[in-house]
Protein backbone atom coordinates (compact mmCIF):
# COMPACT_ATOMS: atom_id res chain seq x y z
CA UNK A 1 0.00 0.00 0.00
CA UNK A 2 1.17 3.52 -0.80
CA UNK A 3 -0.09 6.61 1.00
CA UNK A 4 0.49 10.34 0.60
CA UNK A 5 -0.80 13.60 2.06
CA UNK A 6 -2.11 16.26 -0.30
CA UNK A 7 -2.00 19.98 0.42
CA UNK A 8 -5.44 21.38 1.23
CA UNK A 9 -4.60 24.64 3.00
CA UNK A 10 -4.48 23.07 6.47
CA UNK A 11 -1.49 22.09 8.57
CA UNK A 12 -2.11 18.37 8.24
CA UNK A 13 -3.36 17.99 4.67
CA UNK A 14 -5.59 15.30 3.21
CA UNK A 15 -4.77 11.58 3.10
CA UNK A 16 -4.72 9.95 -0.35
CA UNK A 17 -4.07 6.41 -1.52
CA UNK A 18 -1.60 6.21 -4.41
CA UNK A 19 -1.37 3.47 -7.04
CA UNK A 20 1.65 1.16 -7.08
CA UNK A 21 3.02 2.78 -10.25
CA UNK A 22 2.49 6.29 -8.77
CA UNK A 23 0.27 7.30 -11.70
CA UNK A 24 -3.07 7.78 -9.95
CA UNK A 25 -4.46 8.60 -6.52
CA UNK A 26 -7.74 8.60 -4.65
CA UNK A 27 -8.81 10.59 -1.60
CA UNK A 28 -9.20 8.39 1.48
CA UNK A 29 -11.88 10.68 2.92
CA UNK A 30 -14.42 7.93 3.41
CA UNK A 31 -11.95 6.01 5.58
CA UNK A 32 -9.67 8.59 7.22
CA UNK A 33 -8.78 12.24 6.66
CA UNK A 34 -5.25 12.17 8.09
CA UNK A 35 -2.45 9.60 8.19
CA UNK A 36 -2.14 9.94 11.96
CA UNK A 37 -5.73 8.69 12.30
CA UNK A 38 -4.72 5.53 10.47
CA UNK A 39 -1.63 5.01 12.61
CA UNK A 40 -3.73 5.39 15.77
CA UNK A 41 -6.22 2.74 14.61
CA UNK A 42 -4.09 0.69 12.21
CA UNK A 43 -5.74 -2.71 12.56
CA UNK A 44 -9.17 -1.32 11.72
CA UNK A 45 -8.37 1.36 9.11
CA UNK A 46 -5.37 -0.09 7.24
CA UNK A 47 -7.35 -3.03 5.74
CA UNK A 48 -9.91 -0.57 4.39
CA UNK A 49 -7.17 1.48 2.76
CA UNK A 50 -5.69 -1.75 1.35
CA UNK A 51 -9.03 -2.48 -0.32
CA UNK A 52 -9.04 0.99 -1.88
CA UNK A 53 -5.41 0.48 -2.96
CA UNK A 54 -6.37 -2.78 -4.69
CA UNK A 55 -9.32 -1.15 -6.43
CA UNK A 56 -7.12 1.75 -7.55
CA UNK A 57 -4.48 -0.60 -9.00
CA UNK A 58 -7.18 -2.49 -10.89
CA UNK A 59 -8.33 0.75 -12.51
CA UNK A 60 -11.76 0.47 -10.91
CA UNK A 61 -11.69 3.44 -8.50
CA UNK A 62 -14.44 5.77 -9.69
CA UNK A 63 -12.93 9.02 -8.43
CA UNK A 64 -9.25 8.45 -9.17
CA UNK A 65 -7.15 11.33 -10.45
CA UNK A 66 -3.55 11.76 -11.72
CA UNK A 67 -1.04 11.72 -8.88
CA UNK A 68 1.03 14.90 -8.62
CA UNK A 69 4.06 14.87 -6.25
CA UNK A 70 4.21 18.67 -6.19
CA UNK A 71 0.86 18.61 -4.38
CA UNK A 72 2.29 16.50 -1.57
CA UNK A 73 3.18 17.51 1.92
CA UNK A 74 5.35 15.17 3.98
CA UNK A 75 3.30 11.98 4.49
CA UNK A 76 3.16 13.03 8.15
CA UNK A 77 3.35 16.85 7.99
CA UNK A 78 3.58 17.01 11.78
CA UNK A 79 4.80 14.00 13.73
CA UNK A 80 4.85 13.14 17.42
CA UNK A 81 8.59 12.66 17.11
CA UNK A 82 11.38 12.54 14.55
CA UNK A 83 14.47 10.67 15.73
CA UNK A 84 17.36 10.13 13.34
CA UNK A 85 19.95 7.45 13.82
CA UNK A 86 23.38 7.00 12.30
CA UNK A 87 23.11 3.38 11.28
CA UNK A 88 25.80 3.42 8.58
CA UNK A 89 29.02 3.36 10.55
CA UNK A 90 31.10 3.83 7.40
CA UNK A 91 29.79 7.41 7.29
CA UNK A 92 30.98 8.03 10.86
CA UNK A 93 34.32 6.37 10.15
CA UNK A 94 34.95 8.52 7.08
CA UNK A 95 34.07 11.84 8.67
CA UNK A 96 36.15 11.07 11.77
CA UNK A 97 39.10 9.76 9.77
CA UNK A 98 39.19 13.03 7.80
CA UNK A 99 39.76 14.93 11.03
CA UNK A 100 42.07 12.23 12.42
CA UNK A 101 39.70 11.17 15.17
CA UNK A 102 39.00 7.60 16.24
CA UNK A 103 35.57 6.00 16.37
CA UNK A 104 34.79 4.94 19.97
CA UNK A 105 34.20 1.20 20.36
CA UNK A 106 30.74 1.88 21.83
CA UNK A 107 29.55 3.24 18.46
CA UNK A 108 29.60 -0.33 17.09
CA UNK A 109 27.41 -1.63 19.91
CA UNK A 110 24.95 1.18 20.63
CA UNK A 111 23.35 3.32 17.89
CA UNK A 112 23.93 7.06 17.62
CA UNK A 113 20.67 9.02 17.53
CA UNK A 114 19.47 12.60 17.80
CA UNK A 115 16.00 14.07 18.33
CA UNK A 116 15.04 16.37 15.45
CA UNK A 117 12.26 18.90 15.07
CA UNK A 118 8.98 17.27 14.07
CA UNK A 119 6.59 20.22 14.08
CA UNK A 120 7.41 21.49 10.57
CA UNK A 121 8.35 18.71 8.14
CA UNK A 122 8.85 19.53 4.46
CA UNK A 123 7.13 18.00 1.46
CA UNK A 124 9.13 16.47 -1.41
CA UNK A 125 9.07 19.57 -3.60
CA UNK A 126 9.12 22.27 -0.92
CA UNK A 127 12.15 24.58 -1.02
CA UNK A 128 14.89 24.18 1.57
CA UNK A 129 14.90 27.67 3.09
CA UNK A 130 18.16 28.70 4.78
CA UNK A 131 19.16 32.09 6.26
CA UNK A 132 22.65 32.08 4.71
CA UNK A 133 24.84 30.08 2.31
CA UNK A 134 27.64 30.55 4.84
CA UNK A 135 26.01 27.97 7.10
CA UNK A 136 27.35 25.09 5.00
CA UNK A 137 24.18 23.69 3.40
CA UNK A 138 24.23 19.93 2.90
CA UNK A 139 21.71 17.29 1.85
CA UNK A 140 21.59 13.86 3.48
CA UNK A 141 19.86 11.05 1.59
CA UNK A 142 18.30 8.56 3.99
CA UNK A 143 15.44 6.16 4.62
CA UNK A 144 12.97 6.30 7.49
CA UNK A 145 10.16 4.29 9.03
CA UNK A 146 6.93 5.35 10.71
CA UNK A 147 6.02 3.26 13.73
CA UNK A 148 2.90 2.10 15.45
CA UNK A 149 2.98 1.77 19.26
CA UNK A 150 6.15 0.05 20.50
CA UNK A 151 6.37 -0.67 24.24
CA UNK A 152 9.26 0.28 26.47
CA UNK A 153 11.84 -2.50 26.62
CA UNK A 154 10.91 -3.98 23.23
CA UNK A 155 13.53 -6.21 21.62
CA UNK A 156 14.76 -5.41 18.10
CA UNK A 157 12.62 -8.25 16.75
CA UNK A 158 9.53 -6.92 18.54
CA UNK A 159 10.33 -3.42 17.32
CA UNK A 160 10.37 -4.63 13.70
CA UNK A 161 6.73 -5.65 14.13
CA UNK A 162 5.95 -2.04 15.01
CA UNK A 163 7.02 -0.67 11.61
CA UNK A 164 4.04 0.52 9.60
CA UNK A 165 5.49 2.51 6.68
CA UNK A 166 8.79 3.48 5.04
CA UNK A 167 9.79 6.80 3.45
CA UNK A 168 12.63 8.68 1.77
CA UNK A 169 14.36 11.47 3.70
CA UNK A 170 16.47 14.54 3.02
CA UNK A 171 17.89 15.30 6.46
CA UNK A 172 19.22 18.78 5.72
CA UNK A 173 22.31 19.78 7.71
CA UNK A 174 24.03 23.14 8.20
CA UNK A 175 27.58 21.88 8.57
CA UNK A 176 29.25 25.10 9.65
CA UNK A 177 26.94 25.32 12.67
CA UNK A 178 27.67 21.76 13.83
CA UNK A 179 31.07 22.22 15.56
CA UNK A 180 29.87 25.06 17.77
CA UNK A 181 26.75 23.18 18.81
CA UNK A 182 28.56 19.93 19.56
CA UNK A 183 31.17 21.83 21.57
CA UNK A 184 28.39 22.80 23.99
CA UNK A 185 27.87 19.10 24.73
CA UNK A 186 24.12 19.14 24.14
CA UNK A 187 23.81 17.94 20.53
CA UNK A 188 22.33 19.27 17.29
CA UNK A 189 19.69 21.98 17.20
CA UNK A 190 20.11 24.98 14.86
CA UNK A 191 22.35 22.90 12.60
CA UNK A 192 19.37 20.62 11.80
CA UNK A 193 16.64 22.68 10.08
CA UNK A 194 13.37 21.27 8.72
CA UNK A 195 13.65 17.74 7.31
CA UNK A 196 12.05 16.77 3.97
CA UNK A 197 10.31 13.50 3.13
CA UNK A 198 9.42 11.75 -0.11
CA UNK A 199 5.90 12.04 -1.51
CA UNK A 200 4.77 8.51 -0.72
CA UNK A 201 4.97 6.32 2.39
CA UNK A 202 4.80 2.60 1.62
CA UNK A 203 4.07 -0.51 3.65
CA UNK A 204 7.04 -2.92 3.90
CA UNK A 205 5.36 -5.53 1.69
CA UNK A 206 5.62 -3.12 -1.26
CA UNK A 207 9.40 -3.67 -1.20
CA UNK A 208 9.07 -7.42 -1.71
CA UNK A 209 12.35 -9.30 -1.30
CA UNK A 210 14.25 -6.02 -0.98
CA UNK A 211 12.92 -5.72 2.60
CA UNK A 212 14.98 -8.16 4.67
CA UNK A 213 15.75 -8.11 8.37
CA UNK A 214 14.82 -4.47 8.85
CA UNK A 215 16.97 -3.28 5.94
CA UNK A 216 16.14 -2.11 2.40
CA UNK A 217 18.41 -3.83 -0.13
CA UNK A 218 18.19 -1.30 -2.95
CA UNK A 219 20.25 1.64 -4.22
CA UNK A 220 19.48 5.15 -3.02
CA UNK A 221 20.08 7.67 -5.80
CA UNK A 222 21.23 11.25 -5.13
CA UNK A 223 21.34 13.80 -7.96
CA UNK A 224 22.84 17.22 -7.21
CA UNK A 225 22.26 19.96 -9.80
CA UNK A 226 21.36 17.36 -12.42
CA UNK A 227 24.46 15.22 -11.83
CA UNK A 228 24.08 11.85 -10.16
CA UNK A 229 26.52 11.76 -7.25
CA UNK A 230 25.30 8.73 -5.32
CA UNK A 231 24.00 5.22 -6.02
CA UNK A 232 24.57 3.91 -2.52
CA UNK A 233 23.36 0.46 -1.52
CA UNK A 234 21.09 0.87 1.50
CA UNK A 235 21.16 -2.77 2.59
CA UNK A 236 24.23 -4.77 3.64
CA UNK A 237 26.31 -1.96 5.16
CA UNK A 238 23.54 -0.74 7.50
CA UNK A 239 25.22 -1.58 10.81
CA UNK A 240 22.03 -1.25 12.87
CA UNK A 241 18.74 -2.26 11.25
CA UNK A 242 15.50 -0.37 11.88
CA UNK A 243 14.39 -2.77 14.59
CA UNK A 244 17.59 -2.06 16.52
CA UNK A 245 17.12 1.70 16.10
CA UNK A 246 13.55 1.55 17.40
CA UNK A 247 14.57 -0.71 20.30
CA UNK A 248 17.26 1.84 21.18
CA UNK A 249 14.54 4.50 21.42
CA UNK A 250 12.31 2.21 23.47
CA UNK A 251 14.92 1.35 26.09
CA UNK A 252 13.57 3.93 28.55
CA UNK A 253 10.29 5.12 26.98
CA UNK A 254 7.27 3.97 25.05
CA UNK A 255 7.43 4.77 21.33
CA UNK A 256 4.01 5.92 20.18
CA UNK A 257 2.24 5.55 16.86
CA UNK A 258 3.35 8.25 14.45
CA UNK A 259 7.00 8.30 15.48
CA UNK A 260 9.46 8.67 12.59
CA UNK A 261 12.85 6.95 12.83
CA UNK A 262 15.62 7.72 10.32
CA UNK A 263 18.50 5.55 9.18
CA UNK A 264 21.12 8.25 8.94
CA UNK A 265 23.13 8.95 5.78
CA UNK A 266 23.29 5.89 3.54
CA UNK A 267 26.98 5.14 3.05
CA UNK A 268 29.15 2.48 1.41
CA UNK A 269 32.75 1.49 2.02
CA UNK A 270 35.61 2.13 -0.37
CA UNK A 271 37.12 -0.47 -2.69
CA UNK A 272 40.65 -0.86 -4.01
CA UNK A 273 40.87 -0.14 -7.77
CA UNK A 274 44.28 -0.10 -9.50
CA UNK A 275 45.97 0.30 -6.14
CA UNK A 276 43.92 3.36 -5.22
CA UNK A 277 41.14 3.66 -2.70
CA UNK A 278 37.90 4.64 -4.47
CA UNK A 279 34.20 5.04 -3.75
CA UNK A 280 32.46 3.94 -6.97
CA UNK A 281 28.94 4.15 -5.49
CA UNK A 282 29.39 7.83 -4.70
CA UNK A 283 28.00 9.64 -1.69
CA UNK A 284 24.72 10.57 0.00
CA UNK A 285 25.91 13.84 1.55
CA UNK A 286 28.53 16.43 0.70
CA UNK A 287 30.29 16.11 4.06
CA UNK A 288 31.22 12.56 3.12
CA UNK A 289 32.55 13.66 -0.27
CA UNK A 290 34.69 16.29 1.45
CA UNK A 291 35.97 13.67 3.90
CA UNK A 292 36.94 11.41 0.99
CA UNK A 293 38.80 14.32 -0.69
CA UNK A 294 40.62 15.07 2.55
CA UNK A 295 41.74 11.46 2.90
CA UNK A 296 42.92 11.28 -0.72
CA UNK A 297 44.25 14.78 -1.33
CA UNK A 298 44.83 16.30 2.08
CA UNK A 299 42.01 18.84 1.79
CA UNK A 300 38.40 19.09 0.57
CA UNK A 301 37.69 20.60 -2.85
CA UNK A 302 33.89 20.28 -3.06
CA UNK A 303 31.90 23.18 -1.63
CA UNK A 304 28.54 22.98 0.07
CA UNK A 305 25.24 23.89 -1.58
CA UNK A 306 24.33 27.37 -2.79
CA UNK A 307 21.03 29.15 -3.31
CA UNK A 308 19.37 27.83 -6.45
CA UNK A 309 21.00 24.39 -6.19
CA UNK A 310 18.77 21.37 -6.66
CA UNK A 311 18.80 17.97 -4.98
CA UNK A 312 16.84 14.91 -6.10
CA UNK A 313 16.66 11.73 -4.01
CA UNK A 314 14.96 8.58 -5.31
CA UNK A 315 14.92 4.81 -4.88
CA UNK A 316 13.87 2.42 -7.64
CA UNK A 317 12.87 -1.21 -7.38
CA UNK A 318 14.49 -4.03 -9.29
CA UNK A 319 11.87 -3.45 -12.01
CA UNK A 320 13.19 0.09 -12.50
CA UNK A 321 10.04 1.72 -11.12
CA UNK A 322 10.21 4.46 -8.50
CA UNK A 323 9.03 3.15 -5.13
CA UNK A 324 8.52 6.30 -3.07
CA UNK A 325 8.49 8.94 -5.79
CA UNK A 326 11.29 11.49 -5.58
CA UNK A 327 12.37 14.26 -3.26
CA UNK A 328 13.09 17.13 -5.68
CA UNK A 329 14.03 20.37 -3.96
CA UNK A 330 15.86 23.66 -4.43
CA UNK A 331 17.81 25.70 -1.89
CA UNK A 332 16.21 29.10 -1.28
CA UNK A 333 17.13 32.16 0.83
CA UNK A 334 14.99 33.11 3.80
CA UNK A 335 13.66 36.33 2.29
CA UNK A 336 12.11 34.36 -0.58
CA UNK A 337 10.13 32.15 1.77
CA UNK A 338 6.35 32.34 1.91
CA UNK A 339 5.20 33.26 5.46
CA UNK A 340 3.61 30.32 7.33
Amino acid sequence: MKLATYKDGSRDGQLVVVSRDLSTAHYATGIAHRLQQVLDDWNFLAPQLEDLFLTLNQGKARHAFPFEPSMCMAPLPRAYQWADGSAYLNHVELVRAARQAEVPASFYEDPLMYQGGSDDLLGPCDPVVVPSEDMGIDFEAELAVITGDVPMGATPEQALDGIRLLMLVNDVSLRHLVPGELAKGFGFFQSKPATAFGPVAVTPDELGEAWQGGRVHLALQSTWNGRRVGMCDAGPEMTFHFGQLIAHMARTRHVRAGSIVGSGTVSNRSVEIDGRRQWPKGYSCIAEKRAIETLLDGKPSTGYMAFGDSIRIEMKGRDGQSIFGAIDQRIAPLQAAVPP
